[in-house]
C-alpha cells in the first residue's frame, strides 16, 4: 500500500517505524512517503516538502504519489481541516475532520460535548475576561488548574498552588485574539492515556499508557510536550479500558455523530483515576507523543490494517487487536534549555550505538542535518529512545542504556520514567 504520513515528530516516526516493520516482516509491502518528515523518517520513507497546514497542497501531494492512505499526525493540521481536503478528493484518510478535531482544538467545546454525552469530567468554568478568571479561581481554590482553550502543544496548562501564577497564566491566555481560558477543579489520582481508534461509529481501544508531562524528576518544573511514557499499566483497575469505552469514548463518538460531525481517527482520552472515579482530563484528536512510541512498539496487529479500517468505516469487521507481551518504556532526550528556550544546532551522536542494543530503537523528533550530513538538534524534544523488555524493569534498563549512548551537549532527560510503576508504588485512590 502507498501511505503518506503528514508530520515531523517522533509520533510520525513511530507510525512510519511500525509500517516499515510490516514490510520488513513480510506481512505487507508498503511504499512509504512522509511530509515534511525528519532525518530519522528519511531512512524509512521518501520525504516531500509540503506545508502541513495547507489542505490543498497535502491533497495534491497525496494524488501525486498515488497515496492509498493518508495519515495526518499532528493536531494543528487536523484542526485546520487538512483531513477534509484529502477526504474530499476520495482518498482514505486517518484523522478527524476539522469540525470533529474541535474536541482538541477547543477545550470549552469538548466540555460541551462531554456534558451532552454524560461523560464524567472535571467541573469547569469557561472565562473570557480577567474578572471571570479571578472568580473561577476563587470558586475552585487551590490547587488551581488553568488551561488555554486552544491548541498549545501540550504546554497550555498550569497546575499550581500559587494563585498569582495561575492568574498570570490565565491572563496571558486571555490576551490572545479571541482568547478564552478554562478553569477546572483539581483531579487527584494517577493519570492514564488511552487511545481509541474510531471510524465515526465503532470504537477500538489500544492499550493504556502513562506519560510524564513535567520536565524534571518527581514531576518537578514546568509542563512539556511529554518527557517519557510506558505501557502496560499493571496497577490500573482490570476493567478500566472497557469502562472508558462504554462510559466515555463510545458516548462521545455517538454524540459527535448525532451532531453530524462524525469522529474518525484517534480519540486520545486523557484520564485521571480519582477518589471519586474515572474522570476525563482532556480529549485530543490524534495519537499522543510520547505515549504512541511505547504503545505502537507493542502492537502486533499490522497498524496499516487498523488505520485503513478506521478511514474506510470498517472497524466493526476488524479482528481483535493482538499485542506483544513485553513492556515498553520511552525516554525523551531534550535539548539544553527546553522547555523555556531550547538550543538547536548541536551535534547528535550515538544513535546507531543505542539502536545496536537488543530491543531498543530511537525515534527522531527535533533533528536536522547540516550541509555535510551531520545530525544536529533542531528542536526541544530531540529523540525518543524506545525499549521493549520482558517486564518494566527490563525495558527501563534497556531504555536508559540507550540514552546513555547518545551524546548531545547540554541535553537532559528524566531518570524516573516508569520507576514508580516498576516498584509497585503507583496506587489508585
Amino acid at each position: 500500500m502507498k501511505i503518506l504520513v503528514i508530520g515531523t515528530g517522533a509520533r510520525e516516526h513511530a507510525i512510519i517505524h511500525s509500517l516499515h516493520r510490516e514490510t520488513a516482516a513480510g506481512t505487507a509491502a508498503h511504499e512509504l512517503h512522509a511530509a515534511p518528515g525528519n532525518p530519522g523518517i528519511a531512512a524509512l520513507a521518501t520525504l516531500h516538502t509540503v506545508d502541513p497546514l495547507d489542505g490543498a497542497a497535502v491533497t495534491a501531494l497525496a494524488e501525486q504519489v498515488g497515496a492509498e492512505l493518508v495519515v495526518v499526525g499532528p493536531e494543528a493540521p487536523l484542526v485546520a481541516g487538512v483531513a477534509d481536503s484529502v477526504r474530499a478528493a476520495g482518498i482514505p484518510v486517518f484523522g478527524p475532520s476539522g469540525e470533529a478535531a474541535r474536541l482538541e482544538g477547543s477545550k470549552s467545546f469538548a466540555k460541551e460535548v462531554m456534558a451532552a454525552a454524560g461523560v464524567p469530567t472535571a467541573m469547569a468554568h469557561v472565562c473570557t475576561d480577567v474578572d471571570e478568571l479571578e472568580a473561577a479561581l476563587d470558586a475552585f481554590g487551590a490547587p488551581y488548574v488553568v488551561k488555554d482553550d486552544g491548541l498549545a502543544a501540550g504546554k497550555g496548562v498550569v497546575v499550581t498552588d500559587d494563585r498569582a501564577q495561575a492568574l498570570a497564566h490565565g491572563a496571558a491566555c486571555l490576551a490572545h485574539e479571541g482568547g478564552r481560558v478554562v478553569v477546572e477543579e483539581y483531579l487527584d489520582g494517577p493519570e492514564v492515556s488511552l487511545f481509541c481508534v474510531c471510524d465515526g461509529a465503532t470504537v477500538v481501544p489500544l492499550v493504556p499508557a502513562q506519560d510524564f508531562k513535567r520536565v524534571g524528576d518527581g514531576d518537578a518544573g514546568p509542563n512539556t510536550g511529554g518527557m517519557g511514557a510506558y505501557t502496560p499499566l499493571d496497577w490500573a483497575p482490570s476493567g478500566l479500558v472497557q469502562e472508558v469505552v462504554s462510559r466515555i469514548a463510545q458516548p462521545t463518538v455517538d454524540e459527535m455523530a448525532r451532531r453530524g460531525t462524525p469522529f474518525s481517527g484517534v480519540l486520545y482520552v486523557g484520564l485521571a483515576l480519582t477518589s471519586r472515579g474515572t474522570r476525563v482530563v482532556e480529549f485530543n484528536a490524534r495519537f499522543g507523543d510520547p505515549e504512541t512510541q511505547s504503545v505502537l512498539a507493542r502492537l502486533a496487529t499490522p497498524l496499516s490494517e487498523v488505520m485503513l479500517a478506521a478511514a474506510r468505516g470498517g472497524l466493526a469487521g476488524l479482528e481483535p487487536l493482538r499485542w506483544r507481551s513485553e513492556a515498553s518504556v520511552t525516554v525523551v532526550v531534550a535539548s539544553e534549555g527546553y522547555p523555556a528556550s531550547a538550543r538547536s544546532g548541536d551535534p547528535v551522536t550515538g544513535v546507531e550505538d543505542a539502536e545496536a542494543l537488543p530491543g531498543v530503537h530511537v525515534l527522531h523528533a527535533g533533528t536536522g542535518l547540516t550541509e555535510t550530513g551531520e545530525l544536529v538538534s533542531a528542536g526541544g524534544r530531540v529523540l525518543s529512545v524506545v525499549a521493549l523488555g520482558s517486564d518494566l524493569a527490563d525495558a527501563r534498563r534497556r531504555a536508559y542504556e540507550g540514552v546513555a549512548r547518545i551524546e548531545l551537549k547540554g541535553s537532559h532527560h528524566r531518570t524516573d520514567i516508569a520507576r514508580a510503576a516498576e516498584r509497585g508504588e503507583v496506587s489508585v485512590p
